[in-house]
């Protein structure tokens, strides 16, 4: 995917030049630093003009508008006018006060252009101040920057429902022109039973390589039952086929009770393994959940763990969370490895059955709803333990950087889905970021 960010230094020749020199290749510098892809002008731009000119043929998915000094609003409005994308408005901290010129009055400029961002349909916009150098200067560019590469990356995703959410899990449902409107993405729905007609279809022989993949790739997979084993590979090829065909980056698949009733072998697996192949896939057509995890895999670069919480430790400040069976093999413990067993609840296989890794930096997240249809941002923080398989099926324990007993207790009271993403790292910057840009609230646990 192409990412434009584009930096944007507006100032008068009014004040100290010299001084606003520097700070231009100091900022060129540090921008570059954090993605060479910025866009940024020979010199600096200090008139209408030369603002104009430079923004003729520009097309930006991300713009770091800074005041190098003082200018007045109509800077900001040429922009605005021109273009609706992700902005960080960025002013510097003056670079000397020894009681003479005022050098740069950034600061002030920083007043002049966000009362117009304000003004101009409170288009919503994210603000730092200080030196190129700061840290957390470095760490909103940083931040602001994934998230609009994040956000512009979501008008290219396609996504795709396969089935209906089983009843009582309308929390998972999802228009497809809501989808649009809201986060530029492309949803298409598929009924569960025309993958499961073109998993009948197949011969062995069609899904012997699919077979060989899933053996390659778990561990234990002999002690299913064989017809299991090849109907598993049936329904691998068919999930795998309908991805490919119509370029499907995330889906959400129903998936009890209809594979276990209408076809006896269950998809758990299947999601397991499209999720190590970089496609988010969730169960229970959780929509929200599964763009939920396709935003923590292009964060963290791995795949993510999707689940329920289901077990609260208020001595070792843990959450459990838990599903039945679709975890990434990746995600395994490395001294048990990604062993396959059976579905807790149907006892039929395969499916997924061990615990994860640890890691030392973790983020758990959730795209919820208001209950007026508005959207936010579940963020909470900590690490994920060393810890066994806890239940039949998948789960990670996290500790969480708050008391955990509180991250359920206020999560429950403030109406949260029951389906969270667990990722590696540490995101919740980014994320506030992109809540931002998207004018999201942001429940941070």
């Amino acid at each position: 995917m192409s990412f434009c960010p584009v930096y944007i230094p507006v100032g008068v020749p009014t004040f100290h030049l010299e001084s606003a020199q520097d700070q231009f290749d100091r900022s060129v510098s540090m921008l570059r630093s954090v993605n060479a892809d910025f866009v940024c002008p020979e010199e600096m731009l200090l008139s209408i003009d030369s603002l104009r000119a430079y923004l003729a043929d520009k097309h930006p998915d991300f713009i770091v508008f800074q005041n190098l000094t003082f200018a007045n609003a109509a800077y900001m409005s040429e922009v605005l006018r021109r273009f609706d994308c992700p902005l960080l408005l960025w002013t510097l901290r003056e670079p000397v006060i020894d009681g003479g010129r005022l050098r740069l009055n950034s600061l002030t400029g920083a007043y002049s252009a966000a009362n117009t961002l304000r003004a101009f349909d409170e288009r919503p916009f994210l603000y730092c101040f200080g030196a190129p150098e700061e840290e957390a200067v470095v760490s909103m560019v940083k931040a602001c920057t994934a998230a609009a590469r994040l956000k512009a990356g979501m008008k290219a995703l396609k996504m795709a429902a396969v089935g209906h959410t089983p009843q009582g899990f309308g929390f998972g449902r999802a228009l497809d022109s809501e989808l649009m409107n809201v986060f530029g993405v492309e949803l298409e729905a598929v009924e569960a039973r025309e993958l499961i007609d073109m998993a009948k279809a197949y011969t062995e022989e069609e899904c012997a390589e699919y077979l060989s993949r899933t053996d390659r790739a778990v561990c234990g997979l002999s002690a299913t039952p064989e017809k299991n084993r090849n109907d598993h590979a049936r329904l691998y090829k068919a999930y795998t086929d309908y991805v490919r065909s119509h370029n499907i980056g995330a889906l959400a698949s129903r998936c009890w009770p209809d594979f276990f009733t209408a076809f006896g072998t269950p998809v758990c697996t299947v999601l397991s393994l499209l999720n190590d192949e970089g496609v988010a896939s969730a169960c229970e057509a959780d929509i929200y959940g599964a763009l939920s995890m396709w935003i923590g895999m292009q964060l963290s670069g791995e795949p993510v763990f999707f689940g329920d919480p289901v077990s609260l430790d208020e001595e070792e400040n843990t959450v459990t969370f838990w599903h039945c069976g679709a975890a990434a093999c990746s995600l395994a413990r490395r001294d048990t490895g990604a062993t396959v067993g059976v579905h807790p609840n149907r006892k039929i296989g395969p499916a997924m059955d061990f615990g994860c890794e640890a890691f030392p930096e973790a983020t758990v997240f959730r795209i919820g709803r208001e209950p007026d249809g508005s959207f936010r941002f579940f963020i909470c923080e900590g690490e994920a333990l060393d810890k066994p398989k806890q239940f039949i099926g998948t789960s990670i324990v996290v500790k969480t950087d708050s008391d955990s007993r509180s991250v359920v207790e206020q999560s429950v009271l403030d109406g949260f889905e029951p389906h969270f993403v667990v990722m590696k790292g540490r995101h919740g910057d980014t994320l506030e970021a992109l809540a931002e840009f998207f004018g999201f609230e942001v429940y941070n646990y």
